[in-house]
């Protein structure tokens, strides 16, 4: 592995993976995994690109098993720690903060600058897992000219919120969804027995990070049980759509989804801590690779990624993309998650929102798998995403790359 002292995880990688750090121009010195980079300027442009975005709480490392396989395939495969996240710097680390930092929209900008400082105008396929999934579908729903597909996994892209349309001539709608969680939903589920809280507005309190920092189990076993819960290896996880959006329903999701009022993260998620025996069985994610994790947050603290769910639960952020009511994401698109994953249902209707919100979708539900389905089950979703990237128009725009780099080599030799 060709890297630096600031690499991390560096005995667990695929020795063809390098480290490195990119200037965005857009405030980030961002940390980088990547591999099948060319070595030399004349090699420049000759691989189409493949932009992988991790989620929460995650890091480039999230995508170590895609990396290498996608590459093989003739990709140049990028991997960024996003904003918040790992080694990448320049962001603000406290909870008081400019939020407008963490938007989706400056995630959007982060890549494109990554992008372009990188030499490249296009990106044949933006990938997103988790939190990374509405910043990749962002990329493609804003900039189509530059990232040319779209894979998202396990949390579905609903749309953007809506104008009311014709409601000049009927009465006035008030039953138009909202994705962002309200302090209404929040005292309604306050309201259960026993009273529970939406884990997105957990995340975005002030006092959450401090409570994650200082887990009564440490932060390496926390993530073990976190991991674990959200797993196929839970055997309780058996996800299915919610019929409405009632309380009723909403109480049906596991408690690292809609959490007991009264506790913490950590406290929540110490009933799902798997036994010595789980963890030495646990093939996709060993000791070694979660304490990659442990030990960069440990390092970072969880601040920086939970400012993304302020953002989230925030109507002035879900609100500014109200500019492109009524537009669908028109790239070829394809949705990943695994089996187990309650994910795509844990937010009412956005799954089935997200069908009529994209053009050209393909949905793959992957066997074995929870909620980190690429670290879970990789040569299954290595195989979708290949797939999916030969498919004839993504096919046609790498040959338009392959063919501007054969060009140059006539033009070089003369």
């Amino acid at each position: 592995m060709n890297s630096n002292q600031n690499a991390y995880g560096t005995d667990t990688l695929d020795p063809k993976i390098r480290s490195r750090f990119v200037d965005n121009n857009n405030g980030l010195n961002v940390h980088i995994l990547e591999a099948g980079f060319e070595e030399t300027e004349s090699e420049k442009g000759s691989r189409p690109v493949v932009l992988l975005l991790h989620g929460h709480p995650e890091l480039a490392y999230s995508w170590r098993k895609q990396l290498v396989p996608l590459a093989d395939q003739g990709f140049h495969v990028i991997a960024p720690d996003l904003r918040g996240s790992g080694r990448t710097t320049g962001w603000e680390t406290g909870f008081d903060c400019n939020l407008d930092q963490f938007s989706l929209y400056n995630n959007v900008q982060d890549m494109i600058g990554l992008v372009y400082a990188l030499g490249y105008k296009t990106v044949a396929a933006v990938a997103g897992h988790d939190f990374g999934s509405p910043a990749a579908a962002l990329c493609s729903f804003i900039r189509p000219d530059i990232f040319k597909s779209l894979i998202i996994m396990s949390t579905p892209w609903p749309g953007t919120p809506q104008f009311p349309f014709n409601s000049a001539n009927l009465p006035k709608d008030t039953t138009n969804y909202d994705p962002t969680l309200t302090k209404s939903m929040e005292e309604q589920l306050g309201s259960l027995v026993p009273p529970r809280k939406h884990y997105q507005m957990y995340f975005a309190s002030s006092h959450a990070n401090d409570e994650i920092m200082n887990a009564p189990q440490g932060i390496h076993d926390f993530m073990r049980a976190y991991n674990h819960a959200k797993s196929g290896d839970w055997q309780e996880n058996n996800p299915h759509s919610l019929q409405a959006k009632t309380l009723e329903e909403f109480s049906k999701i596991p408690k690292y989804y809609v959490m007991d009022l009264d506790k913490s993260m950590p406290e929540q998620v110490m009933e799902f801590m798997p036994t010595q025996a789980q963890i030495d069985a646990c093939e996709w994610l060993p000791d070694n690779e979660l304490k990659v994790f442990s030990d960069e947050f440990t390092r970072t603290q969880f601040q920086g990624t939970m400012n993304s769910y302020r953002c989230a639960t925030n109507p002035k952020y879900f609100h500014a993309i109200k500019t492109f009511s009524g537009k669908s994401i028109d790239v070829p698109v394809v949705f990943i998650a695994g089996e187990k994953d309650w994910g795509p249902y844990q937010s009412y209707g956005n799954f089935e929102a997200m069908k009529a919100s994209i053009a050209q979708l393909e949905i793959h539900f992957v066997k074995g798998a929870g909620h980190w389905v690429q670290q879970e089950q990789p040569k299954a979703v290595n195989d979708i995403m290949i797939e999916f990237l030969k498919d004839k128009k993504i096919t046609a725009q790498i040959l338009g790359i392959a063919v501007h780099y054969l060009n140059l080599q006539c033009s070089l030799r003369g």
